[in-house]
């Protein structure tokens, strides 16, 4: 049993349920006030000055930063779209697998934010000659959830990448292949940051740094595991399907293994194998003695 399951067993009870759509919601918060309050928006910034200098609140308060889109509408569709796979996440991983990889993302942020301020008092100190607390208000701006929601959007595009979405409504895309265009862009956003002598530009290797971070030790530590919950979500889904074509059409029953069929008899009962990697169905001889079939036979049991 790996630390995560001992984790989960130990504390997976106060897991938070629905945890993206409580994202959501502080986003939808955080939108508003930051049309309408401006000024008491500034308060709400992952600081690392101002944390240590007694405005603590900034640990937390930081998850109300929206992301940065000033298009209402693609705002709304940004939200919605991160509401359904964060959501499919959890079904799949689990409360308490998805809660933790979301929570250390946050906290790998919070840990890159002051990373970042120790690297400005070391190698960029004659930024401090302009004003401290400017220089890190500004630097505060590359640190929000936005990259965290990026690391969510890779962790979908890892675990199911043959789904499709449409790009633009219109377009069908496998969503593994957006991953890699997105994760392209990441690298060329830490190359570009690291390269760029202005003020801000090394913000955002630490910002994007902790998320990738979170992604990277969560989810290849933990891949196995939530790749056969992914693969046993799917295996149910295609035996409720086959279940429900089976009671909306005729009978017409056959063993993937013997191929005998309920014309040779009549009594023969017949039962699909949820844990088959597609819809193969059984004779209630090899229901429980069969070879369950993934990827790697398919080919071969379909030419017998």
């Amino acid at each position: 049993m790996n630390l995560v399951s001992k984790l989960e067993r130990k504390f997976g009870k106060y897991a938070i349920k629905n945890l993206t759509f409580i994202l959501v919601i502080a986003y939808v918060a955080g939108f508003i006030m930051q049309r309408f309050a401006p000024g008491f928006f500034e308060y709400l910034t992952l600081d690392p000055y101002r944390i240590v200098h007694g405005q603590v609140w900034r640990l937390v308060s930081w998850i109300l930063i929206p992301p940065p889109e000033k298009n209402m509408f693609f705002a709304a569709m940004m939200c919605l779209f991160y509401l359904s796979i964060g959501t499919t996440l959890e079904r799949t991983w689990g409360v308490f697998r998805y809660n933790l990889y979301l929570f250390s993302g946050m906290l790998c942020t919070i840990i890159s934010s002051f990373l970042m301020m120790a690297y400005v008092y070391l190698a960029k100190p004659e930024l401090l000659l302009i004003s401290e607390e400017y220089v890190f208000f500004l630097s505060s701006i590359a640190f929000s959830t936005y990259y965290v929601n990026m690391s969510i959007f890779l962790a979908f595009a890892t675990t199911f990448p043959e789904n499709q979405v449409l790009i633009f409504f219109l377009v069908p895309v496998k969503v593994k292949w957006l991953g890699i265009v997105y994760a392209g862009f990441l690298v060329y956003d830490i190359v570009s940051g690291i390269l760029d002598s202005g003020m801000l530009g090394f913000c955002f290797p630490f910002a994007i740094g902790g998320s990738l971070f979170n992604f990277i030790v969560f989810f290849f530590t933990t891949r196995r595991q939530l790749h056969n919950n992914a693969k046993k979500t799917r295996g149910q889904k295609n035996f409720k399907n086959s279940m429900k074509r089976e009671t909306t059409r005729g009978r017409h029953h056959k063993c993937s293994v013997c191929g005998i069929t309920e014309n040779d008899d009549p009594n023969m009962q017949f039962r699909f194998c949820s844990k088959c990697d597609g819809n193969y169905e059984f004779c209630e001889k090899h229901i429980y003695t069969h070879v369950h079939i993934g990827k790697s036979n398919v080919q071969n049991m379909e030419s017998k």
